[in-house]
């Protein structure tokens, strides 16, 4: 099981061709999710790839949002053995909604799929995004903006 012992409660072991050369040129790679009771996989999306989760143990909520304009929020609660799919490029999400741990494993449509947390991305890149353009955006004081930021 990967260590969950961090702010999300999850930990994500991917296997890409970064990890094991011999997936080069076929357009496929795996994950392996570990969920700690209440851990979440946060908000994120993958660039290059669809993905297709299977939940080996417990009970997962997951969902994932559609493109601009609409923005809307597709969701499902998942246990053991059910499958679910989210589009390439679009945000998604788990959350351990059991009380135990909680196991998926997901396959890839790419073997480079990529990853982009939201969180880690928007709050947490280098150099950091300007904090007014980001009190702009997401319509909050600038002092929200530094505290999310310190968190990354």
């Amino acid at each position: 099981m990967g260590n969950t012992s961090n702010d999300v409660g999850s930990n994500v072991t991917a296997v890409t061709v970064a990890e094991l050369a011999g997936l080069n040129t076929l357009g496929i790679s795996l994950a392996r999710i570990d969920f700690a009771p209440g851990g979440i996989n946060p908000p994120h999306t993958h660039p290059r790839a669809t993905e297709v989760l299977t939940v080996i143990e417990g009970s997962l909520l997951v969902g994932f949002v559609t493109s601009n304009p609409d923005n809307r929020l597709f969701t499902k609660m998942l246990e053991k053995g059910d499958v679910f799919v989210f589009p390439q490029g679009l945000i998604h999400f788990q959350k351990n909604v059991g009380y135990g741990h909680a196991l998926a494993i997901a396959g890839l449509s790419s073997q480079n799929p990529g990853v982009i947390t939201i969180a880690n991305a928007v709050f947490g890149s280098n150099p950091d995004i300007a904090e007014d353009i980001l009190a702009k955006a997401f319509q909050v004081d600038i002092k929200v903006v530094r505290q999310i930021q310190s968190k990354f």
